[in-house]
């Protein structure tokens, strides 16, 4: 892990490892996801995920509980500077939990998979997103694994009709 200074005056975490990230996310250390950055971070909970992409406050009250992490994209976390960055992330990342449960409105669970691929992909790209498990998809968005591993194998041929 390297601390360099940005010249904003915040310092900036590169590359940590997930156990390193799992680690200050559990204690309830405050971190946002660099909003410079294409990159963002699957949280584990008990029983879902959630994704907290560029600008996003991580950890503190939001992430004790989280089981495990996975970075998404070139991953850079910030320490908040001020009560007003501080503020600014947890407004950041309700519009990420905000942004996931509008896919996962849709109640027919092959459309939500399909839904928070495509997302990922226009966002991300599709290098990114075939590195990630169909686990992290699927808890994202309340599917089975099985649901996403078939629409990535199928999206071609399918034929489904998304409704926003």
């Amino acid at each position: 892990m390297r601390d360099e200074s940005l010249n904003v005056r915040q310092e900036l975490i590169e590359h940590p490892n997930d156990f390193d990230i799992l680690t200050q996310l559990n204690s309830g250390q405050l971190l946002v996801v660099n909003s410079r950055r294409r990159n963002g971070l699957i949280i584990y909970k008990r029983f879902h995920a959630e994704f907290a992409g560029p600008g996003a406050a991580v950890g503190s009250f939001f992430d004790v509980d989280c089981s495990r992490v996975i970075p998404v994209g070139d991953l850079s976390l910030v320490y908040p500077e001020s009560q007003e960055e501080r503020q600014k992330g947890y407004l950041i990342r309700r519009q990420w939990i905000r942004l996931t449960q509008q896919l996962t409105d849709n109640p027919v669970p092959l459309q939500r998979a399909q839904l928070i691929l495509n997302q990922f992909e226009n966002y991300f790209g599709p290098e990114t997103v075939a590195d990630l498990p169909d686990e992290a998809f699927a808890l994202l968005v309340g599917v089975l694994p099985q649901t996403v591993r078939i629409m990535r194998r199928n999206s071609e041929n399918l034929d489904i009709r998304i409704k926003m």
